[in-house]
């Protein structure tokens, strides 16, 4: 084979239409940048250079950040915030037909009894919210964050209910909430990622990584796990005998390569990849501070109840605040695990009393932290499961609740919305919602209202087609704002 030979048959298709006289390459180039948002009418005015980059949003929001504090598995409403006394009184008996019918559960097989909660409750604040003992703490902010306890969903098992309440959809595949947000808004921090993802627990989520992809949006916008130990992210720390000059070299080496390949594909992706170098050297000098809470005053420590060199939900809510202040848009928890089935690690018993325990204090501490350094007005925080649990009983090898999908508790705090508000209610036995309900995308369509967008417009073209976080769905709930 000539050498001619040779190089019409290493010229792919996409070679041939980026370097054609017709100049196709610049109108793909212009289209993957209207289909990415960065050209598209109606969509945020983005930098592709710097997508990251703040930006305002559509009018004036009340809340200027996200922390958000997944309690995955569903933690049982019933056993914290929901008292029904009228359980009590039908304890061991059969639930009514009428409000078993066309009810969907996960494990229970119908012969199931009322089962009512064993803790105390009490009513604590002005706005008389009805806690349990299991978390002593959550009394100091009983009237600072709005009570939500008429959530529900549409999807009762743990993978896909996570991700439906983190994307608006059941399947992976779509951008998560954090996504969406700093799409929208970009980011204020320029030497840390926009959004910002920690874990703690004995697993992590169900749902996985798929709960803060971006989807189909460009990956510049995808959450960014950071580790309870070391290093928040792998080989940030330069190799032995590498200087910071050197690296400099490297990444605008790299950084030229990868300019002249965007240049050839049009590929938005590229744009990504020299993007995630530049953040990655930044980092090497911005990360070692955030991490290290040995800044923090001792009684801030005892406030979040934080052991030093120890991995915890309260390092995470610390180090969530230091990100806040740090001006990463959203950052999001992840704690397990609250799966209370019953049988063993997942009791509603010591196994459910430990979790409470490890998220309870710090809960409450970052709230009352965050209002004391005056970030708590504009910084929304959220607290909650992908969904509840049953008013019934689920035998196993001890007595837990299945998951339940038609009712259950968050509360949500600062960020404009009104503190020491009880909005929702449910039966009087906690089968289902009977005032204020609110769907996970009425929620969506809430969170993104504060943020200052009409969840309604804030889009993505993709495959034809404009996607937003709330679907074809959404309302806001007006009525809890301050």
């Amino acid at each position: 084979m000539n050498p001619y030979d040779l190089q019409l048959r290493d010229i792919t298709r996409r070679h041939f239409f980026g370097n054609c006289a017709l100049g196709l390459g610049a109108l793909a180039l212009q289209q993957l940048l209207a289909e990415s948002g960065w050209a598209a009418p109606g969509g945020p005015a983005i930098d592709p250079m710097h997508p990251l980059a703040p930006r305002p949003p559509q009018f004036a929001p009340k809340a200027k950040r996200v922390i958000y504090l997944f309690m995955a598995g569903g933690p049982s409403q019933l056993d914290l915030f929901d008292y029904k006394p009228r359980l009590l009184e039908f304890q061991g008996q059969a639930p009514p037909p009428s409000l078993m019918e066309g009810k969907r559960f996960a494990f229970l097989k119908g012969n199931e009894k009322l089962l009512a909660s064993p803790r105390k409750f009490e009513t604590y604040g002005q706005c008389g919210i009805t806690i349990s003992e299991v978390l002593p703490h959550h009394r100091k902010i009983a009237d600072e964050v709005c009570w939500l306890r008429g959530l529900s969903t549409d999807i009762f098992n743990h993978a896909p209910a996570q991700l439906f309440m983190n994307t608006g959809f059941q399947q992976p595949g779509r951008p998560a909430m954090g996504t969406w947000t700093i799409y929208g808004l970009g980011s204020e921090s320029r030497d840390l990622p926009g959004f910002v993802v920690l874990q703690s627990g004995p697993r992590g989520p169900r749902g996985g990584s798929a709960l803060w992809s971006s989807g189909f949006l460009p990956t510049s916008y995808q959450g960014v796990p950071f580790r309870g130990k070391g290093d928040p992210i792998l080989y940030l720390h330069s190799p032995e005998g590498q200087t910071r000059d050197r690296e400099r070299d490297f990444y605008d080496t790299v950084g030229a390569l990868n300019h002249t390949r965007l240049d050839q594909t049009g590929d938005p992706e590229i744009m990504t990849r020299i993007n995630s170098y530049e953040m990655a050297f930044r980092m090497q000098t911005s990360a070692p501070e955030l991490v290290d809470l040995s800044q923090e005053k001792p009684e801030t420590l005892e406030l979040y109840g934080v052991k030093p060199g120890e991995s915890s939900f309260a390092a995470n809510c610390l180090m969530a605040r230091r990100l806040a202040e740090r001006g990463v848009r959203f950052v999001q928890l992840y704690h397990t695990n609250w799966d209370s089935h019953g049988g063993p690690g997942e009791n509603l018993n010591g196994d459910f009393e430990k979790v409470c325990r490890e998220v309870d204090q710090a809960s409450a501490a970052l709230v009352l932290d965050l209002k004391q350094r005056g970030l708590l007005e504009d910084t929304l925080v959220i607290w909650g499961g992908e969904f509840g649990r049953t008013p019934m009983g689920e035998n196993r090898a001890s007595i837990g609740r299945d998951h339940h999908v038609d009712a259950f508790t968050m509360w949500l705090a600062g960020g404009g919305v009104k503190p020491g508000l009880i909005y929702g209610q449910t039966d009087e036995l906690g089968f289902g919602v009977v005032e204020n309900k609110v769907h996970v995308h009425d929620l969506h369509a809430t969170i993104l209202h504060q943020l200052g967008f009409d969840h309604e417009k804030l889009t993505y073209r993709f495959q034809g087609r404009d996607f937003r976080l709330t679907d074809v769905h959404g309302q806001v709930a007006k009525d809890i704002f301050a």
